[in-house]
């Protein structure tokens, strides 16, 4: 199965919901309905804050089970940095629904010439200390564990 990414539309919000529950599910995070309705339109309406993707299978392919269903979805956000000389993005979210199957790295291929055709210099993600299956994945695609500690704190 050969995946594709489309950007997301308003109209997809609906499929988005179903991923992103079915993702946190996975991930162990505690899915707030109420602020992925805050954060999700935003990057839906316009590239200014980041872009979401679908992930779909090529049209050609006929090994999806669920043809109408998207293979998973992948937000990105956009930064800032003079550390890394101009365009960052951050890999805030990524899912798919079937894994173990080689799509995941057809994706990371596919986001990485997107975010080259946008100027983007370097990309960040974040992984949970659990999922070292993650991690295994993440630096087989290239990514390698900064020195650096996140830290952060709701306003």
């Amino acid at each position: 199965m050969k995946p594709t990414l489309r950007r997301a539309q308003a109209a997809d919000y609906p499929s988005l919901i179903k991923l992103i529950e079915a993702f946190y599910q996975i991930d162990q995070h505690l899915f707030e309905p109420e602020r992925i309705e805050r954060a999700l339109p935003p990057l839906l309406a316009s590239d200014a804050f980041g872009v979401v993707y679908l992930i779909e299978a090529d049209r050609d392919a006929h090994s999806n089970p669920h043809p109408n269903v998207p293979l998973g979805y992948a937000i990105l956000t956009w930064g800032y940095s003079l550390e890394s000389g101009g365009r960052e993005a951050l890999i805030d979210e990524i899912f798919l629904r079937q894994r173990n199957i080689g799509i995941g790295t057809q994706v990371m291929a596919l986001l990485f010439d997107a975010l080259r055709a946008q100027g983007i210099v370097k990309i960040f993600l974040e992984t949970e200390t659990h999922n070292t299956r993650a991690r295994r994945f993440y630096t087989r695609s290239g990514f390698i564990a900064d020195d650096s500690i996140w830290m952060s704190r709701p306003l």
